[in-house]
């Protein structure tokens, strides 16, 4: 690290650290827009999803690759490029009024996202002395809680006050900004040219994501036993056998598979993918339960759903400061019990529930996330050795993207196939008239979710009860 990267840290932590609340605020400010997107645009519900699922699809295909490309030609190089793009994708998405221009813009723009949240932690970890590096990452996260705090009110209040396009056009001012600062002063990173792009992998993986999350999405509308669905199906499975073949030949492999070795690693990762995909299930669905069935304004839907967020970025330092006195396994134990009994809660609303419950049920979904968080993100990146951390962290953050696609494809599917059921003819999109139907659906997916998370909770109170097993054995040796 050289002495102006140091001079100028500060200032490339804040330019960092808005790209990174830029991006986390774009994939929560959309939400709330959701019902209003689909009326101006005149699209189903479940057409609607795309312009979430097309963002989480293109970012999990591509992370990997782009962590890889930032080090190999330069972590600083990528990021800005991912800055530049993501402006151009946001000023696309606020000037069309078509459904395919705005996925379209939506894929530029996930690009762009893909490219800074690969790299992010990676430039500080550069310019941060070790000392001060959990500081400066411990700031990041903050941002990403403002993020998804101001989220959801902002797009609330966008779209009641002018226009669902000014939801995307607020980005350019940011992205210019810090475009600007950064060609002038974040560095451009360290290269390895002796080291070469997995290019096949990174291509067989783009395979194994695209029909894979292509294939849930279009399923709930089609039918899954559809040819085109079931061919999608087929390639992402080969695509993931051809995937793993190659990258345990190659010398620079896009993924390092033995890192997968360890149990507690493959764990935390399997657990913090069901705890997004579970909370993911509910994000999906509260919007329109709140506007289409309750009636709220998207203004008041905005601050209902910032609850979730203001406790997670409350509850979240503290048991990450709480995981280092303690450890982590019993915390990620008890959040994932507490988002599951969040979730059993939630299946309860109906047309007659108060605010109160609501936002108390939503209290106790997000104590629980809380909880499992930070915890588990500690036990992930703890389980590897230094030179293992940037593949940690991709896989981290890859987890956590695949965990949300998974989430809206089961919500969405599941709430519309019992919706189905109950009105007695296949429905993809809610039915004026017929909140019976939704808020019978929505209570399926909910006791879905809340078993998912069960799992993990499970399996976590395994580990821990074997691991306090061994110590006991251990001293009594």
């Amino acid at each position: 690290m050289n002495n102006s990267n140091n001079k100028n840290k500060w200032t490339i932590l804040i330019i960092v650290s808005m790209v990174v609340f830029m991006a986390v605020l774009d994939s929560n400010i959309v939400n709330v827009a959701l019902p209003v997107m689909a009326k101006s645009l005149n699209v189903t519900t479940a057409g609607i999803q795309l312009v979430i699922t097309s963002y989480l699809i293109v970012i999990s295909a591509t992370i990997l690759f782009f962590g890889r490309l930032g080090d190999i030609i330069g972590k600083g190089k990528v990021f800005k490029f991912g800055i530049a793009l993501f402006t151009l994708g946001s000023l696309f998405c606020g000037l069309t009024s078509s459904l395919t221009v705005l996925v379209l813009s939506r894929v530029i723009q996930a690009v762009g996202g893909s490219c800074v949240m690969a790299n992010s932690q990676g430039i500080i970890a550069d310019v941060f002395p070790v000392g001060e590096r959990g500081k400066a990452l411990g700031i990041i996260g903050t941002f990403v809680a403002l993020g998804a705090l101001v989220g959801p009110p902002l797009g609330g209040f966008i779209v009641e006050a002018a226009s669902w396009e000014y939801i995307f056009l607020i980005n350019i001012p940011i992205g210019m900004i810090t475009l600007f600062f950064s060609l002038k002063i974040l560095p451009n990173g360290h290269e390895t040219p002796d080291e070469k792009m997995d290019g096949l992998g990174a291509l067989l993986f783009v395979f194994v994501i695209v029909p894979l999350f292509g294939a849930l999405s279009k399923g709930q509308e089609v039918g899954f036993t559809q040819p085109i669905i079931m061919l999608s199906f087929l390639i992402s499975i080969f695509s993931f056998i051809g995937f793993i073949m190659v990258e345990k030949k190659r010398k620079d492999p896009l993924l390092e598979l033995g890192i997968f070795k360890n149990k507690l690693f493959s764990l935390s990762i399997f657990c913090g993918f069901i705890s997004f995909a579970a909370i993911f299930c509910s994000m999906i669905i509260q919007p329109f339960y709140l506007q289409d069935v309750m009636k709220f304004s998207p203004g008041f839907t905005g601050l209902i759903l910032m609850v979730y967020p203001l406790i997670l970025s409350v509850v979240s330092p503290f048991s990450g400061h709480l995981s280092d006195k303690i450890g982590g396994e019993f915390l990620t134990f008890l959040g994932l019990m507490l988002t599951s009994l969040g979730l059993i809660l939630m299946s309860t609303l109906n047309e007659t529930s108060s605010i109160m419950s609501m936002v108390l049920f939503i209290g106790v979904m997000s104590l629980g996330n809380g909880l499992f968080q930070s915890p588990n993100n500690s036990l992930v990146m703890s389980t590897v050795p230094k030179n293992k951390l940037g593949i940690a962290g991709s896989v981290n953050a890859l987890v956590r993207n695949l965990g949300m696609v998974c989430g809206i494809a089961l919500a969405t599917g599941l709430l519309y196939d019992r919706m189905s059921y109950k009105i007695g003819v296949h429905v993809t999109d809610y039915v004026v008239g017929r909140n019976d139907a939704f808020i019978y659906g929505m209570g399926i997916v909910y006791i879905t979710a809340a078993a998912i998370c069960l799992i993990g909770a499970i399996l976590t109170a395994l580990r821990l009860f074997r691991g306090k097993a061994n110590s006991s054995n251990i001293s009594s040796l």
